[in-house]
């Protein structure tokens, strides 16, 4: 500022000296009224240039672009045009920043895998991210400042958004759901800033299967072993309070004896289902020979046919080449005994079981199990490895199936790599089959 005042006088004294230099003492005055004149036409264009650049700069659409560059000045105003160009720097950092910060913050809500809805304090959306988008149907574009209770109209939905109770959640169904394909989501408002609210909708289909198939498979478990108590507890009252004949006596402990097995089949079953979904994947350093497991199936389904039917059935076993597979020898055996046992339950007397192993062109192995049963319906079929799922429950009862075995089979099929094939005509008998990947097949090096 001094040096400001400094030039102002010594422009003055130029102007007083130039003035008496061509026109005497009269010329003073009218030197020193030009140098002031001078001077502040020079000091207004400084100040003019400075302040048509802020005016550019403030008329910018976005705080981070500049309407051009800071003119070049000296003098106070060059120092001021100086320290709003660092000034205007600063601030455009500061934007940039908080950008990449609102950006970051945006990608983080987009890959979350619950849906996100940012709503002002009127119900409108303000921004979404594409799993919200994807749940509700919402267009993320379009559908910004639409008020959400526009958008999403299902009654619980709505009676909760006017409830202003958002201590819990709300099930509704998704955008996307139909009667073939139900959708659930869980939905939960919360309250922030000023009347604003965050909406977050997460998808829980597969948990409320899974809760339907728990409840299914608790109320299937508790009537499969209520059936059997009930026999043995009504033998038993019959044991303690009548005077049976011996053969009577004998008779009601076979009965008993078989409901027992009856329940500890469906135990046995129910541990072997748990141990193969809770424990890891059997390697490929263990090797099983197909002919021992062939051999172990034949005296199942043998002993079998001979309790189920005074005549039994036809049973042929083809061992094929010898080969050896990668896996567990129990859960092997467990899948192809199921097979073969159940075969042997759904064939009539007289009937055909015919089972084979056989290397195919490419390699594989596959475990084939035929008979000429009553076949079954093809609508059946895909549900036929679901746990206690039963095309006839009385017939299961009689030759003591569970309704597990089949599910077995599923699991330690996909446990080994392989492919679980099932064909099967009503009136034509079923195949069932187990194709084992190259990789878990070789031959036999005994």
């Amino acid at each position: 500022m001094i040096n400001r005042w400094m030039i102002f006088v010594a422009c003055l004294l130029l102007g007083a000296g130039g003035g008496w230099w061509l026109a005497g003492k009269d010329g003073l005055t009218t030197g020193l009224l030009l140098a002031a004149a001078i001077w502040l036409l020079q000091d207004s264009l400084k100040m003019a240039r400075l302040l048509t650049w802020l005016r550019r700069e403030q008329s910018a659409d976005q705080p981070g672009v500049p309407a051009g560059e800071a003119p070049s000045l000296g003098g106070v105003w060059g120092e001021l045009a100086d320290r709003v160009r660092r000034l205007l720097r600063n601030r455009d950092r500061q934007y940039q920043d908080s950008q990449a910060r609102l950006n970051e913050f945006l990608s983080a809500m987009q890959a979350s895998p619950n849906g996100v809805v940012l709503l002002d304090a009127e119900g409108r959306i303000e921004w979404c991210n594409q799993t919200a988008a994807q749940h509700f149907g919402f267009d993320a574009k379009r559908d910004v400042m639409q008020h959400i209770a526009n958008l999403v109209r299902d009654p619980a939905f709505t009676a909760y958004l006017s409830s202003g109770d958002f201590s819990a959640d709300v099930v509704i169904p998704g955008g996307s759901s139909t009667p073939a394909r139900p959708v659930k989501l869980s939905v939960h408002l919360h309250a922030y800033g000023n009347e604003r609210k965050l909406l977050l909708s997460r998808d829980i289909t597969a948990l409320e299967l899974a809760e339907a198939m728990r409840r299914d498979f608790v109320a299937n478990v508790s009537h499969e072993i209520r059936t059997p108590l009930t026999v043995l507890s009504g033998f038993i009252e019959t044991l303690q309070t009548l005077p049976l004949q011996e053969p009577e006596r004998t008779r009601y402990l076979g009965l008993m004896a078989q409901q027992s097995l009856r329940m500890q089949t469906l135990v046995n079953d129910l541990l072997t289902l748990s141990r193969l979904e809770g424990s890891p994947l059997p390697d490929t350093s263990g090797w099983v020979s197909t002919a021992a497991l062939m051999v172990q199936c034949e005296q199942e389904a043998r002993a079998l046919s001979a309790l189920l039917t005074a005549d039994g059935h036809r049973l042929v076993f083809e061992a094929g080449p010898p080969c050896e597979l990668a896996g567990s020898h129990n859960e092997l055996l467990s899948a192809m005994s199921n097979l073969v046992t159940n075969a042997v339950r759904y064939t009539p007397q007289g009937g055909q079981v015919m089972v084979s192993w056989t290397l195919l062109d490419d390699g594989r192995g596959r475990f084939q199990v035929q008979d000429s049963g009553p076949g079954i319906a093809a609508e059946h079929i895909p549900r036929l490895t679901e746990r206690f799922y039963r095309i006839d429950r009385s017939r299961s009862r009689e030759t003591g199936g569970t309704g597990l075995g089949l599910a077995i089979v599923k699991h330690v099929a996909q446990r080994h790599g392989a492919e679980l094939q099932i064909e099967s005509q009503p009136g034509h008998g079923s195949r069932f089959a187990i194709i084992f990947p190259l990789t878990r097949v070789r031959p036999s090096q005994t």
